[in-house]
C-alpha cells in the first residue's frame, strides 16, 4: 500500500494524543498506590505541562487559526487548526475539572490525615494569625503593589502564569471613585505555602489567602465586596524565522524581553468570579468565546474550583515527612565498567566502550569527564554542545575553567531552547568573558544533538574521546529523566563528532558519515531506509524486527514505513511515552503494531531504536524522536552501539524489562485511547523502573529473554484505581 492509500483516520491528532498523555500523568496523581508527596508531585507536574501545552501548541494552532502566523506542520489527520482548538478545549476543560477533583476530594484531605494541612484563614487560632500578621507586615507587604483600575489607571499588562488577585471595592472615605475594581498580583518572590505551623507541624494558608485577609489594609478607605483569582496565559514561542539581526545573543534577549507583552491563550479563574469580570478579562486580552446555538463551543476560559497553579505543590516534595510518603531516595550506582573512582577515565574509556543509563547510573562520570579535561596537561581542545543545563552547572564552570587554564573551547550554546533561552544567554556571556569560544548554531535550525569531545596529546599522538547522549548535560534533570549515553575513543565515530563541530563552527560540508547520522541531512532517509530493510526481510519470509522508545512518533513518512512493515508481517513494539500519532491495531494495516506509554517517578526520555531480530539487528541511541522538528529542524544525532556487551545490556536487560511491564504501562488501542496494564490474579508484579533501580550491574544476562508483548486484546484496565474521564 503507497502513502496515498493512507487516510487522515489512520492516524490520530498530536495535540489530542499529548492531551492522552497529561491525562496519564493526572492518572498518576490518582493512584493511591503512589507514595501521597509523589501524588501531589503528580498533579504539580499535569499543570506545569498544560501550562507549556497552552504556551506553544496552543499559541501556534491560535495564530495559524485567527492570525498570520508562520505555516504550521499539516497534521496527518487533517484537521483544521480551529477544530483542533475547539477539541483541546473541550477535553482540557475536562482534565482541568479532574485535576481540581484530585486535590480537594482525595489528595489535601489526605495529606491533612498525615498531619500536613493547608488551611483556611477562618481555620486559623489566634496564636497562627499572630504570626501570620508578622509575616504579612514584615515580608508580604513590602513587595505587595494594589493597582486600581479606572480611566487614570489604565489596566495593567497581566504577566504570563502570574497569579492575581481581582477586587471589587466601594469607597467609604477619602479619594477615588465610588466604585472601583482593582487587581494585586501575588509575589513570586514569597513562598506560595506560607508556614503557620508550631512545634514542627506541617500547617500552611496559601499565600493568596494571607493577601486576601488584608485586602482592608491594602485598599484604605474603600469596604471590599468580593475578591477572586485569576491567571492569564501567553503565547511564550519565541519565533526567529525570517528575523534579521547581526547577533543573535541580542536577537534572543529582545525576544526574551517581548514575551511578557504576548498575546493571551488562556484566562484561568476562581468559579466564584463574577461574570462582570470575567467579560472585562476577556474583553482586555481578546480571548476567544466563541457559542453556537447559544452554548459555548470553544472558549479560552478556564473556571477552576481549586487554587490556580498548583504547580506550587512542588514546594511539598522539600518537606521532610515520614519516608512512607515520598519515593525512597535513589543511589545511582557507578556505570558498568568504570569504577566509582576510576583513576584515569581516559584510559578507562581508550580500554572498552561505556554504557551510561541515567539515573540509574551516576551522571557524575559525565561531569567528571569534563572537569577532568579541564585540568589535564594533555588535553588540547575540549568542545561540546549544549541545550539545557543546570542553573549552577559545573559542567559549564569546567569549560569556563579550561580556558582560562589555556585550552581551546568550543562550547555550541543553543540559544533558542525553549524557556531556557534565559539561561543560555547568561552562560554564554559568562563564557565568552571566560575565554571560551562560543557559537550560536544556525538561526533557523536547533542544535539538539548532545555530543562532547576532548582532544589530547598522548606521546605523539593525538588522541579523540567523545561522549554522546540521549539526553542534555544537566546534573538536575539526570535524576529526575531516564537517559542513555555512550563514552568512546572509536576512531570512526569521534572523526565524526569533529566533522559535525566543523559544520555547526564553520559550515563545513562534505564529510561523509562513518557511523553518525545526522539530521537534517540523513537522520529521516536513513530511519525509513532501516524500517524499509525489516520490511524487505518479511517479505522474503525472513524474520523481523522494529523497537523503538522515544518521546513522540508523528512524522507521517516514518508512521507511513512502519504501517508498510507491520502490512508485510514485521512485529514492532513501540514505547512512546507521550504523542503518538500511528494507530495501532487496524486490520489490514498496523496488526503487527504495539505501542505503550510508561509514566512513572522518572521521566521517561531516553531514545533507542532496534533494527532486525536479536542475532543481526543493528542498535541506535539517539537525541532525536521521530517528528518532523527533529528530522528537518535540529540538528540532531543517531549513534550506534557496537561492543557486544553493551548491545546485550540493551537487549536482553532492558528491553525486556519495558516490555513486561504491568503497572506503569498504558497499552494504546486503535481508536487512540489508553487502557492501563495491571497483574492478573498470581501474575508477578512488573514495574520497569522499580527493576531497573534493583538491577546489580554484574546481573547475569544469558538467562534474560525478550519477553512476549501483551496483547492490547488481552490487557484490562485497573478498575481499582479512580477513574479519568475520557473523550471516546
Amino acid at each position: 500500500m503507497d502513502s496515498s492509500a493512507y487516510q487522515n483516520e489512520h492516524f490520530i491528532n498530536r495535540e489530542q494524543s499529548w492531551l492522552e498523555f497529561n491525562a496519564r500523568v493526572l492518572e498518576e496523581a490518582l493512584d493511591q498506590r503512589n507514595p501521597l508527596i509523589e501524588r501531589a508531585k503528580f498533579l504539580a507536574i499535569f499543570s506545569s505541562n498544560l501550562d507549556e501545552f497552552f504556551m506553544v501548541r496552543v499559541a501556534g494552532l491560535r495564530e495559524q487559526a485567527f492570525g498570520d502566523g508562520a505555516p504550521q506542520d499539516v497534521p496527518p489527520d487533517g484537521q483544521r487548526a480551529v477544530e483542533q482548538l475547539a477539541k483541546i478545549a473541550n477535553r482540557t476543560q475536562q482534565l482541568v475539572a479532574d485535576h481540581s477533583n484530585c486535590w480537594s476530594d482525595l489528595v489535601q484531605p489526605a495529606l491533612a490525615d498525615t498531619g500536613i494541612r493547608v488551611l483556611r484563614y477562618s481555620d486559623l487560632t489566634e496564636s497562627q494569625r499572630t504570626k501570620l500578621d508578622d509575616f504579612f507586615w514584615q515580608h508580604a507587604f513590602p513587595v505587595l503593589t494594589p493597582m486600581a483600575i479606572d480611566p487614570a489607571h489604565p489596566t495593567p499588562r497581566f504577566h504570563n502564569r502570574g497569579l492575581y488577585l481581582a477586587v471589587t471595592l466601594d469607597r467609604t472615605s477619602g479619594l477615588g471613585p465610588s466604585q472601583l475594581f482593582a487587581v494585586v498580583q501575588v509575589p513570586q518572590v514569597l513562598p506560595r505555602f506560607v508556614p503557620i505551623g508550631e512545634g514542627g507541624e506541617h500547617e500552611f494558608i496559601l499565600l493568596e489567602n494571607v493577601i486576601a485577609a488584608r485586602l482592608p489594609e491594602l485598599f484604605g478607605g474603600f469596604e471590599i465586596l468580593n475578591w477572586t483569582t485569576f491567571r492569564i496565559t501567553r503565547d511564550m514561542d519565541l519565533d526567529l524565522l525570517d528575523q534579521e539581526g547581526d547577533d543573535l545573543l541580542r536577537l534572543i534577549e529582545e525576544r526574551l524581553r517581548m514575551r511578557q507583552r504576548s498575546v493571551a491563550v488562556r484566562l484561568e479563574i476562581s468559579d466564584s468570579a463574577s461574570d462582570e469580570l470575567i467579560e472585562m478579562l476577556i474583553r482586555e486580552e481578546d480571548l476567544h468565546v466563541s457559542k453556537k446555538n447559544g452554548r459555548e463551543s470553544y472558549s479560552e476560559v478556564y473556571r477552576i474550583h481549586a487554587p490556580l497553579d498548583l504547580t506550587c505543590l512542588w514546594e511539598l516534595t522539600k518537606l521532610k515527612v515520614d519516608a512512607s510518603l515520598k519515593e525512597k531516595p535513589l543511589s545511582p550506582r557507578p556505570p558498568v565498567g568504570l569504577p566509582a573512582r576510576a583513576t584515569d577515565i581516559f584510559e578507562a574509556i581508550d580500554t572498552k566502550d561505556i554504557l551510561l543509563h541515567h539515573p540509574y547510573e551516576s551522571f557524575d562520570p559525565v561531569v567528571d569527564f569534563v572537569q577532568r579535561a579541564a585540568q589535564d596537561p594533555k588535553v588540547l581542545a575540549i568542545k561540546q554542545t549544549l541545550y539545557r543545563t543546570s542553573g549552577d552547572s559545573p559542567i559549564v564552570q569546567a569549560l569556563i575553567d579550561a580556558a582560562e587554564n589555556g585550552k581551546q573551547v568550543t562550547a555550541l550554546v543553543e540559544l533558542k531552547a525553549r524557556f531556557d533561552e534565559q539561561n543560555n544567554v547568561t552562560w554564554a556571556r559568562r563564557m565568552e568573558s571566560a575565554g571560551v569560544h562560543v557559537v550560536y548554531g544556525f538561526l533557523d535550525l536547533k542544535t539538539h544533538c548532545k555530543v562532547l569531545l576532548v582532544v589530547r596529546q598522548e606521546g605523539a599522538q593525538v588522541k579523540q574521546y567523545v561522549h554522546l547522549g540521549t539526553g542534555n548535560y544537566n546534573p538536575i534533570t539526570a535524576q529526575l529523566y531516564t537517559d542513555m549515553g555512550l563514552f568512546t575513543s572509536d576512531e570512526a565515530i569521534t572523526n565524526d563528532a569533529t566533522a559535525l563541530f566543523n559544520l555547526l563552527t564553520g559550515y563545513s560540508q562534505g564529510h561523509e558519515w562513518k557511523k553518525l547520522v545526522v539530521a537534517p541531512n540523513d537522520l529521516r532517509r536513513r530511519t525509513i531506509e532501516l524500517i524499509d530493510q525489516q520490511t524487505a526481510r518479511a517479505q522474503n519470509g525472513q524474520e523481523a524486527y522494529v523497537f523503538a522508545k522515544l518521546n513522540s512518533l508523528v512524522d507521517r513518512r516514518t508512521i507511513e514505513a512502519l504501517y508498510r512493515a507491520s502490512q508485510a508481517g514485521v512485529k514492532i513494539d513501540l514505547v512512546v511515552r507521550g504523542v503518538c500519532g500511528l494507530r495501532p491495531g487496524m486490520p489490514g494495516i498496523s496488526e503487527n503494531i504495539h505501542v505503550r506509554s510508561i509514566v512513572g517517578r522518572f521521566l521517561e526520555h531516553s531514545r533507542v531504536y532496534i533494527f532486525g531480530p536479536r542475532a543481526q539487528c543493528e542498535v541506535y541511541l539517539s537525541s532525536a524522536d521521530w517528528m518532523p522538528r527533529n528530522f528537518i529542524r535540529r540538528v540532531e544525532v543517531m549513534f550506534p552501539i557496537e561492543d557486544e556487551d553493551l548491545r546485550s545490556r540493551i537487549l536482553d536487560e532492558l528491553l525486556p524489562t519495558y516490555l513486561r511491564d504491568n503497572c506503569s504501562a498504558r497499552i494504546l488501542n486503535a481508536d487512540g485511547t489508553y487502557h492501563r496494564l495491571y497483574p492478573q490474579e498470581g501474575d508477578p508484579v512488573h514495574r520497569c523502573q522499580d527493576e531497573m533501580i534493583a538491577m546489580r550491574p554484574q546481573q547475569d544476562l544469558a538467562e534474560a529473554r525478550l519477553p512476549e508483548v501483551a496483547s492490547p486484546e488481552s490487557a484490562k484496565p485497573n478498575t481499582d484505581l479512580p477513574a479519568v474521564t475520557t473523550d471516546n
